[in-house]
């Protein structure tokens, strides 16, 4: 029953990105035909995966996407394993108060943060640039606080051994932190690249030179300007190829964001 009940779920999860898949297969005068959705065609084609590469610069907001997931989590990947290194091995005045002002952080709603970020961007002038995209999203709170419960799961023993040797605390973070805690590290660089990937609303607000478009916000440059809203099937075309790295990758990985997780959710 629970095998059953795991199969309908997963049909009701998945149809859709099958209808995704099967209506850019479908030929625009195909697709306008049907008085009644068919759940397969006959006669599949690729002329819409071409024409969205001719029509609009796709590739163009894919590097883009490319570069600003890129260097952004390689940019939070190495703040957030810093701060949560400082947080859960240093010893300094008010530590444990510094980390909840900073826990409470989490209870900002996200448009004050974007306000304030779209306000600091505007006045440096990086509107319409990969800095102004970059620097609001190279730390995140819930990846710190990960990191450092992962981080003090590492026994004492080992941090005192190497203080003993005059291991210094960037290399005792490099030899022995990192290794032991990869699969977290694993697992917040993937959820990073997603979450770049997926972004939306901080690329549509700070720019609006076609140039800096990801393909988040070109989608919508693409239906408006690109095919038109009535073709249909070109549009789910340049969705498919937008989907496909995230999909990959998520398969790919899907093993070590579990582990990573678990790891990072479990004490002792």
């Amino acid at each position: 029953m629970n095998y059953l009940g795991l199969s309908v779920w997963a049909v009701l999860v998945l149809f859709p990105f099958y209808w995704m898949v099967l209506t850019s297969l479908k030929s625009y005068g195909s697709y306008n035909s049907e008085r009644v959705p068919q759940f397969f065609t006959l006669s599949p084609t690729l002329e819409n995966y071409k024409e969205a590469f001719i029509a609009v610069p796709l590739g163009g907001y894919l590097l883009n996407t490319l570069i600003f997931s890129v260097l952004t989590t390689g940019a939070m990947v190495a703040v957030s394993t810093l701060a949560a290194y400082a947080f859960a091995r240093l010893n300094f005045r008010g530590k444990n108060l510094l980390f909840a002002l900073f826990l409470s952080m989490m209870m900002i709603p996200s448009e004050l943060v974007v306000i304030t970020n779209f306000v600091t961007i505007t006045n440096l002038n990086l509107r319409n640039s990969f800095p102004g995209l970059i620097l609001p999203s190279i730390t995140s709170v819930f990846y710190i606080y990960l990191l450092k419960e992962n981080f003090e799961q590492v026994p004492d023993e080992l941090y005192r051994a190497a203080k003993v040797d005059g291991t210094s605390d960037l290399k005792y973070l490099w030899k022995v932190i990192l290794p032991i805690c990869r699969p977290t590290l694993v697992t917040v660089t993937i959820l990073k690249v997603i979450e770049c990937w997926n972004s939306y609303v901080w690329p549509r607000l700070i720019t609006d030179e076609q140039a800096y478009f990801l393909v988040s916000n070109g989608i919508q440059e693409i239906r408006e300007n690109g095919f038109g809203r009535e073709n249909i099937p070109a549009m789910m075309a340049a969705v498919v190829v937008i989907s496909i790295p995230l999909i990959v990758l998520f398969l790919a990985s899907r093993r070590k964001i579990m582990e990573g997780v678990s790891r990072g959710g479990i004490k002792g």
